[in-house]
């Protein structure tokens, strides 16, 4: 079956670029221009007519990649058009015409290069993940995966799996064989450097998750302290409602920013309080979660009602910055107990030292960011995969140690297997549908 896609944004745009992929692409491009196919890989300005009445469509360029020299591996083209609406959907009409030929679904183009052994899935998840970056730290980590070094560093560890557990087959299939002692010892330490190996990898602090999904900042505190009007501040616009009214807030308002290239997701939620209404309660408990499960709070205080006991108190305990604001009306000098507290003094209404807190926040991406590690996990899947391999490989050297090698070997296939996961080397079709539907229609 041959697909094709448009595979530049949808809407009106200067050019747009339909991908072709699959054995009827030559044919396709045949028909739709009247003409042999162009030379491999050389933009060729060409006509582009409607099949049967050859009336023009548009004029285009047209760029042929033969098999297996091909994004895909398959025979492909792309088509570069005017990028109107009814210029793609003409031409896309017309390549629906011919046989054998449908429409891609989304991420096809990239599953068949996996498929056809262009790419590995971490190659295939970090080509999605630079497709859907917005900030700067997501497109160079999107980048960094590209590269390989973390495909090559599974790899690597997969291959020294392998070659343990032929050492520990050998001793299977030829028991009355003695394998020689440094052998034995050799099973061991090479077992043990790779699970100190892939114990390094995952005690990242989940900083490459936290890159691509984005930084969670919660906004908590009391009724009335500024949460909401923070929220707008620093996102320069009405994100949440502000009232003077108690409880205004009942539920968690989310936003997307971008500071200093960082991605962050910020959160206003309700007002913590003692409450009898059960919808506000509900809000509370959401505020709640919603900061348990933050990268940072900002913990917003009214300046003239500091009581930091209780909630509040357990909240600052831990990547929490205390936010006291309408602090323009503070007559007294703070309490030495809430001074100790990483705070800034602010007042939303007066626009005063918005920019220290910024300040500190930046300070906190950057720390929380920082990784020494080139190897980093950038999905949940990854993790799994490795803490199963983890697991594995500790029930491998229980066994080993006992001696009982079948089982110990049994261990280690699991074992490999879980890594071969992350890249693809075995059979992993109960997952690709969940990797590739995440692309786009035409990549």
């Amino acid at each position: 079956m041959t697909i094709y896609a448009l595979s530049s944004g949808p809407g009106m745009s200067g050019v747009a670029v339909i991908r072709i992929s699959g054995p009827e692409t030559a044919g396709v491009i045949k028909k739709l221009t009247n003409k042999d196919i162009p030379k491999p890989r050389m933009a060729t300005l060409r006509k582009i007519n409607n099949i049967n009445n050859s009336e023009l469509i548009d004029e285009g360029i047209i760029i042929w990649f033969p098999s297996p020299e091909s994004y895909t591996g398959e025979d492909m083209a792309e088509i570069h058009v005017h990028g109107g609406k009814a210029v793609v959907l003409a031409l896309q009409n017309e390549i629906s015409k011919i046989e054998n030929c449908r429409l891609a679904e989304a991420g096809e183009f990239t599953k068949l290069a996996f498929q056809n052994g262009k790419i590995n899935l971490l190659k295939a998840e970090s080509i999605a993940d630079l497709i859907s970056a917005e900030t700067e730290v997501q497109r160079l980590q999107a980048v960094k995966i590209m590269k390989g070094k973390s495909s090559k560093k599974f790899n690597e560890l997969r291959e020294k799996l392998l070659k343990i557990l032929s050492f520990v087959e050998a001793k299977i299939d030829f028991p009355e064989e003695d394998l020689p002692e440094e052998n034995l010892k050799k099973i061991k330490e090479d077992s043990s450097n790779v699970l100190n190996e892939i114990k390094k990898i995952l005690n990242d602090q989940k900083v490459g998750e936290i890159i691509r999904e984005g930084f969670k900042i919660a906004i908590v505190g009391p009724t009335n302290a500024g949460k909401s009007s923070l929220l707008n501040n620093l996102s320069n616009r009405e994100v949440a409602i502000v009232s003077e009214i108690a409880g205004t807030t009942r539920d968690v308002v989310e936003t997307h920013l971008n500071i200093d290239g960082y991605p962050v997701i910020i959160s206003d939620t309700a007002g913590i309080r003692d409450s009898k209404d059960e919808i506000e309660k509900k809000g509370i408990r959401l505020s709640l979660k919603k900061a348990e499960n933050a990268d940072l709070k900002l913990v917003v205080v009214d300046a003239k009602n500091i009581d930091l006991s209780g909630f509040l108190n357990d909240l600052l305990k831990k990547d929490a910055i205390l936010v006291i604001n309408k602090s323009d009306l503070l007559k007294e000098k703070l309490d030495l107990e809430i001074s100790k507290f990483n705070h800034v003094l602010i007042s939303l209404k007066k626009n005063l030292n918005i920019d220290k807190l910024i300040s500190k926040i930046k300070n906190h991406l950057e720390n929380k960011f920082i990784s020494e590690e080139d190897i980093l996990i950038t999905r949940e899947r990854h993790r799994q995969h490795l803490l199963q391999c983890v697991d594995h490989l500790n029930n491998f050297s229980d066994k080993n140690d006992k001696k009982d090698f079948d089982k110990a070997a049994e261990d280690l296939r699991l074992a490999t297997r879980q890594l071969g996961m992350i890249v693809g080397k075995v059979d992993v079709e109960e997952i690709l549908g969940s990797i590739f539907n995440d692309f786009c229609i035409g990549k």
